[in-house]
Order: structure tokens, then C-alpha cells, then sequence
């Protein structure tokens, strides 16, 4: 059950309830959106019947949610939402009337590369940058990323060019000093099911970019989505960046299906991200035109000034023609689906 607040609800309000639902041996969990503050229940649905919740001040609704995932259901929440990553006059949307273009570096390597990369993006119409500073790979041997260090680069770069950041957290240790100098904190495939690191960012406050697991299936994912929501914090944006399956000419098998299934089953935003799915640069460009044409809310790819020196999955980063192209396509397609680019 879920139980939706009015926009001019107060703190008290919100206590209230969460003091009635205690009182019959329920557990009430507080999410706060942009616009509006729901309050997930766990526990006896007949007892919170006999609560009257409805009539309590602040209250908009009462909802019985049959999706396992409550908030993160469109039962409850028929409009999509927004996601807004950054702060002040950076501030960027990421939602249902906009098509979003995030763009950088896979990993930080230097404070030059990283400047040039993401100086590129720009240029090409991003509005978010990417960056890794913590990379984990599959290889115990491959570049782990610069930590610490990477993100005061981050930090550097966006005051250069105002961007916000979207980076990597791997650890539920790291989410303070990540979120410290993040915009927003993405859970990669290797731990959407990491779900103490999901609670984790669930608590810190900052908009959350979760990717779909490797192996995962929808609900899985969205499920994993409402270990971030059950925390407090409704400013989840999916990603589908290819998942595995048993074909070999790429990395991934992007499941661009995927984004029309969640946004009916869900109200938070979806992106793609073709860099991860294809593995191959030449396939970015076509793949991010699939992406907006089935309705994604944004990509997010991969961008270097050296992809052959990168050290991380240069061979799918792009450069000069195919980051051109790009830049077409998603200054060109967005409006003709009804999105501003």
C-alpha cells in the first residue's frame, strides 16, 4: 500500500502518518520527489485499512499497489517523472519532454584527457558529463580507475565547463566523498544487486543512475530501483546498456525494447547507453538513433580524444566523425518524436 501526499503537506503531516501506521506493527517508508512525498507501507494491508488514512491532513490518496515494486509503479504515479541532475542555473532535466545527451570520458585518466573529452561533448550538444573514477572490471588487473583523485578531476572539469557529473560509486564506503563531488551517483551493472550499495545511495540524497544488470530481467531491475526509492529517494533514472545474451558480434545485446516496457510498468525516466551495449564505436551512433526513436529520455556514451591510447573500452569511444554524427542525431531526431533536444 502507498500512501501519496499532498504537494503542501508539512513535515508534521508526514510524521503523523507514519505514527499511525506504527501504531498496528507497520513499517512506513518515506520517499521524497521533486513534487510530491510518498510513503510506502509494509505490513497487515487489513489493519491499515481500519486506519482511515484518506481523511488525515496532508494526504492526496491511498493506493494498493498489486507490482511488487510499489514506488516505482505507475499504479500510483501515472505521470513520468523528472529527474533534475546538478545545481542552480546547471541544473538539467532528465525526463519525459526532453531528450538528454550525456557524454565523456568511460574513465578519468588525466585532468587533460578528461577536459578535452568532455570539452568535446560539449561541443557536440552534451549537457551532462560522464566520468569513472572508480572502474570495476572484469579483470582484477585491468585499470581500477584514480579514485579519489578522478573525482577532484571531475570536480575541476565541471567548474571549467559547468556540466554536472554522473559517476560511478562501487562501494557503500565510498558514496560519502563520491557524493561530496557528484552530481549524481550511478550504480553500474556489476552491482545493481548490491543492495546494501543501494540503500546506500538511496540515503545520500543526490539523483541516482541505475543500470540494468547484465543478467537481469525488468523486474529485476525495477525491483532493485526500489531498494534506492524505499530509502527516501525518488530520483532514479534507469539505464539499459545491452544485457548478455548468446550472440557474439556485440559486447551486449541492447534490449531496446526494454524502454517502452518500463515506461509502462514505471514513472521514472530510462536513457541508453550504446557505448556499453555495442562494445564498437561504428555502432553507437545507429543504436542512439534507435534509442530516440523508441523514446528513450537520453543516452549516455562514451567520448575520448586518444581512443586508441584509452584505458578503458577506447574501442567504443568516439571521435570526430561518428561524435559529429552523433551530434546530429541528437540535435536532429528528439523533436521529431516530440522531445527538445
Amino acid at each position: 500500500m502507498v500512501v501519496v501526499m499532498s504537494a503542501d503537506a508539512t513535515e508534521e503531516d508526514i510524521s503523523h502518518v507514519v505514527e499511525r501506521v506504527e501504531s498496528v506493527g507497520g513499517s512506513a517508508f518515506v520517499s521524497k520527489g521533486v513534487v510530491r512525498t510518498i510513503i510506502g507501507l509494509v505490513g497487515d494491508i487489513d489493519s491499515f485499512h481500519g486506519l482511515n488514512l484518506r481523511t488525515m491532513t496532508g494526504v492526496a490518496d491511498v493506493h494498493r499497489i498489486s507490482d511488487p515494486f510499489k514506488l516505482v509503479s505507475r499504479q500510483h504515479h501515472p505521470d513520468r517523472s523528472t529527474v533534475w541532475v546538478g545545481q542552480g542555473e546547471h541544473r538539467v532535466p532528465i525526463g519525459p519532454d526532453t531528450f538528454t545527451f550525456i557524454a565523456g570520458p568511460c574513465a578519468v585518466e588525466t585532468s587533460q584527457q578528461t577536459l578535452e573529452a568532455v570539452e568535446m561533448a560539449k561541443a557536440a550538444g552534451a549537457t551532462i558529463m560522464r566520468g569513472g573514477a572508480y572502474k570495476p572490471r572484469t579483470s582484477p588487473y585491468a585499470f581500477q580507475g584514480l579514485g579519489e583523485e578522478g573525482l577532484r578531476i571531475l570536480a575541476d572539469v565541471r567548474t571549467v565547463t559547468g556540466l554536472p557529473v554522473v559517476t560511478e560509486v562501487v562501494d557503500a564506503r565510498d558514496v560519502p566523498v563520491v557524493a561530496e563531488h557528484a552530481d549524481m551517483l550511478q550504480i553500474g551493472t556489476r552491482n545493481m544487486a548490491n543492495f546494501g550499495l543501494l540503500q546506500a545511495v538511496g540515503d545520500a540524497g543526490k539523483p541516482v543512475l541505475l543500470k540494468r544488470g547484465m543478467t537481469a530481467t525488468i523486474e529485476e531491475w525495477l525491483m532493485a530501483a526500489e531498494y534506492i526509492a524505499q530509502r527516501g529517494n525518488l530520483d532514479v533514472v534507469l539505464c539499459e546498456r545491452g544485457i548478455r545474451t548468446f550472440e557474439p558480434s556485440t559486447r551486449n545485446t541492447l534490449d531496446i525494447s526494454a524502454v517502452p516496457v518500463v515506461q509502462a510498468k514505471s514513472h521514472l525516466p530510462i536513457i541508453v547507453d550504446p557505448s556499453h551495449a555495442a562494445g564498437r564505436k561504428d555502432l553507437v551512433v545507429p543504436l542512439s538513433r534507435a534509442a530516440i526513436a523508441v523514446g528513450a529520455d537520453g543516452v549516455i556514451v562514451d567520448v575520448h580524444p586518444n581512443p586508441e591510447q584509452a584505458l578503458c573500452d577506447g574501442p567504443q569511444a568516439l571521435l570526430g566523425s561518428e561524435l559529429r554524427a552523433l551530434a546530429q542525431a541528437v540535435r536532429q531526431l528528439p523533436p521529431a518524436v516530440g522531445r527538445i533536444s
